[in-house]
């Protein structure tokens, strides 16, 4: 517990200072938890110790822990690549989905939702480093595909979800975070109704400080707090 303790609170230290150091206000930046592999056990020590969002990546997984857990002090998101059959699944069980990134998946997404009566919060994720190993869409598409998911009554676009390749220097992220800034930028003066910007998901464990000087509001955290994977 005191370990997850301590690396919450160097992380959340971290992200103020990143944050005050880019003038931006601290609270704008919201701290994902990864919670993937971990038990729920180990994700209920983490939730005491203060963790108010858990990112997880595993459908089958994150219905294991948030079932044996029950009702927590804490939101569940959706992180992870989302099959269109596993669709009902996401929607039932978590408050933002980060990686919608297909009219097809959206569509499915809807059509669950409408039938629980829910407005189903998503990201899209852009595949900002137009790697074949990473899902998103193109920059490029980005745009009409926000318009076209737009109409869907019982999904409401939150925001941009991205990564860059895996570098051993963050700097060299850099380029890859201001790109999906500047989409959201363009996609904010579209004024597109059902649309916010209001998001950003971006950095990780190697990288969040300067995803947050370039505009993150969610950075994804798991091993820094929970250490290694199990």
């Amino acid at each position: 517990m005191n370990d997850i303790k301590n690396r919450l609170l160097t992380i959340q230290d971290e992200i103020q200072s990143a944050a005050s150091a880019s003038s931006r206000n601290p609270d704008e930046v919201l701290l994902v938890s990864v919670s993937k592999r971990k038990s729920a056990a180990t994700v209920k020590e983490a939730v005491d110790a203060g963790v108010t969002i858990l990112g997880e990546n595993y459908i089958q997984e994150a219905i294991d822990k948030i079932e044996t857990l029950g009702e927590i002090p804490a939101a569940w998101h959706f992180i992870g690549h989302l099959q269109s059959n596993k669709a009902r699944f996401a929607v039932k069980h978590f408050d933002l989905i980060h990686t919608v990134d297909s009219l097809k998946l959206a569509k499915e997404i809807n059509k669950q939702a409408k039938k629980i009566d829910k407005t189903q919060k998503i990201l899209i994720q852009i595949n900002i480093s137009q790697e074949e190993s990473k899902s998103g869409t193109t920059a490029d598409d980005a745009l009409a595909l926000v318009k076209e998911i737009s109409a869907l009554g019982n999904v409401s676009i939150k925001g941009l979800m991205g990564m860059p390749p895996f570098f051993g220097a963050p700097e060299k992220a850099r380029p890859f975070f201001k790109a999906l800034a500047r989409i959201k930028s363009a996609i904010e003066q579209e004024n597109i109704p059902n649309v916010s910007m209001e998001h950003l998901s971006m950095g990780m464990s190697g990288d969040f400080r300067v995803a947050i000087e370039e505009g993150s509001t969610m950075v994804r955290i798991g091993t820094a707090i929970f250490g290694e994977r199990d």
